[in-house]
């Protein structure tokens, strides 16, 4: 009689324990936490910091859109060296460089050089967006994912919530400048626990090729289209020349990016053959909407509460609770359950129609409007994109061959960051053409001409305006920014329809699918294949 096959160990099967995984994570989460800490701080402390630097709305929007541009454009290439390379490394790379743009914003001087700073700081946000992700995909299968999304998700809401209010305690007691300097120490102790705990199982050796090409023509395109949304109708008309001009050159150059890409590519920095499997394209058109919710939403409120309401940063920390509590409840309860069940449809397909609602309903605010009523309506749209944000991440991993691992993850938070890149750049530009004519028309009926610095693109000191100016630019920021919410249900909707054609695919238990394994066991000498 044969003896029993033994069951294999975690470490017999390749997988890590439950405890080398916590390890390795608290590393990656520390890193999250400085990155998210940064971001969150940085909305909250922004009016002051362009009304301090003499900025104007187009340069408080660049000071957001400088860290999307460069997060957007580089996402995908970290994803891309990550299947390449040794991924902590990359991580710690992506940290250092974080690090060094956040101690250069503090030393700003003018607008334009805080803006370049946090240029250096998305190079580094993008690294640490991506790698996080494949980190944790070629650590945990699947099915099991959902277990980890809970401390994923604790610290995001964690750094969400003490962000704005350390940020508004900061610049009301220290100074806008340690807004970018307090995240040094979570960086630097990130760093060090990264060297110590991170030890991810060993990965196949192959040829490295390196899509220099690919990757300058995909970082041209994009930024010549972010610039465009963002400058058109307020530097220039969106019928003008200089428009058109911009426009052609970035659908000139991501065309000739997509051939290079397709055709010519040895190794492309993003694999077209991605896009085949039906989930990959839908979920990564759905998560454009994710960033514009995410991003948009946390810039302008911010904006509404401290100059539609006229609260301290302080204040306006505290309202951000509402929606980080949604987005931290519903996006622990969906990965637990999704782990649980190996269900995670419904919950894509209920987060998009909260989404909608919650945009929907903050697009009728106003100055006026009660603000448990706004916080509730906060509320709503945490919990939409408290279910959708990791959950469309694992849907494409879950149908995604380990070797791609890097570039599919990456393909997400790059759609992610290009929605929240574009709607903030765009709806600035909405913001400030529509505050703009508001307070002209205002101040042009209590018979004052604007002046200098009285020019009303300028972000006010509220503090420093007579009353009745000060009611105008209330007035004017609280119907501006609710336009804002109203604009986006459109693109919310267009979200949930690709949602509702997401194929629903049984969560793996393995860390590699199926026919991975299968080559893998046949040829073991041999690097997995790429589907």
């Amino acid at each position: 009689m044969s003896s029993p096959t033994p069951v294999a160990t975690a470490e017999e099967s390749g997988q890590m324990s439950h405890r080398q995984i916590l390890q390795a994570l608290s590393g990656l989460l520390l890193a999250m936490f400085a990155a998210m800490v940064a971001s969150t701080i940085v909305n909250t402390a922004l009016p002051p910091i362009v009304a301090d630097l003499g900025g104007s709305q187009t340069g408080y929007t660049w000071v957001v859109v400088g860290t999307l541009l460069a997060m957007t454009a580089t996402t995908p290439i970290w994803g891309k060296l990550a299947d390449l390379f040794d991924q902590k490394v990359l991580t710690q790379t992506a940290l250092s460089i974080f690090a060094l743009g956040s101690l250069i914003a503090g030393f700003s001087t003018s607008m334009e050089m805080l803006i370049g700073a946090r240029v250096i700081q998305g190079l580094g946000i993008g690294g640490l967006t991506a790698l996080v992700q494949v980190v944790i995909a070629s650590m945990v299968p699947p099915r099991e994912r959902g277990r980890y999304a809970g401390y994923m998700g604790s610290v995001f809401a964690v750094a969400t919530v003490s962000g704005p209010l350390v940020g508004g305690l900061v610049v009301d007691t220290l100074g806008w400048r340690w807004c970018f300097w307090v995240s040094l120490p979570f960086a630097v102790a990130a760093w060090f626990l990264l060297q110590a705990t991170l030890k991810l199982p060993a990965r196949p050796r192959k040829d490295v090729t390196i899509d220099y090409v690919g990757s300058l023509l995909l970082m041209a395109g994009v930024s010549l289209l972010l610039v465009w949304v963002s400058l058109a109708g307020n530097q220039f008309d969106w019928g003008s020349t200089t428009s058109f001009v911009l426009l052609g050159a970035s659908v000139l150059v991501l065309s000739v990016a997509t051939y290079w890409e397709a055709k010519v590519a040895v190794d492309p920095v993003i694999p077209l053959r991605l896009f085949r499997d039906r989930t990959t394209t839908l979920a990564t058109l759905a998560s454009i909407t994710v960033g514009v919710a995410m991003f948009g939403s946390g810039v302008y409120l911010s904006q509404y509460f401290q100059l539609a309401r006229g609260m301290s940063p302080t204040k306006a920390g505290l309202m951000s609770i509402c929606m980080v509590a949604g987005t931290l409840v519903a996006g622990i309860l969906s990965g637990k359950l999704i782990s649980d069940t190996g269900k995670w449809k419904r919950y894509l397909v209920g987060g998009s129609v909260l989404v909608m609602v919650g945009l929907g309903l903050l697009g009728t605010i106003d100055r006026e409007t009660d603000l448990v009523v706004v916080g509730l309506f906060m509320a709503v749209l945490g919990i939409g994109v408290g279910a959708i944000q990791q959950n469309l991440v694992l849907a494409v991993q879950n149908n995604t061959a380990f070797a791609d691992m890097g570039a599919a993850s990456a393909l997400v938070a790059f759609f992610r960051s290009i929605g929240g890149s574009a709607g903030v750049a765009a709806l600035g530009a909405v913001v400030a053409h529509q505050v703009s004519d508001s307070v002209t028309a205002g101040l042009a009926r209590l018979g004052i001409a604007l002046t200098g610095s009285g020019d009303s693109h300028s972000v006010p000191k509220l503090d420093e305006l007579p009353a009745p100016v000060r009611l105008l630019f209330e007035n004017a920021y609280g119907d501006a920014i609710a336009t804002v919410f109203a604009l986006t249900v459109p693109f919310a909707l267009f979200s949930f329809v690709c949602i509702l054609f997401i194929k629903e695919v049984p969560l793996r238990r393995t860390v590699q699918r199926s026919d991975e394994l299968k080559v893998a066991a046949a040829e073991p000498s041999v690097p997995v294949a790429k589907s």
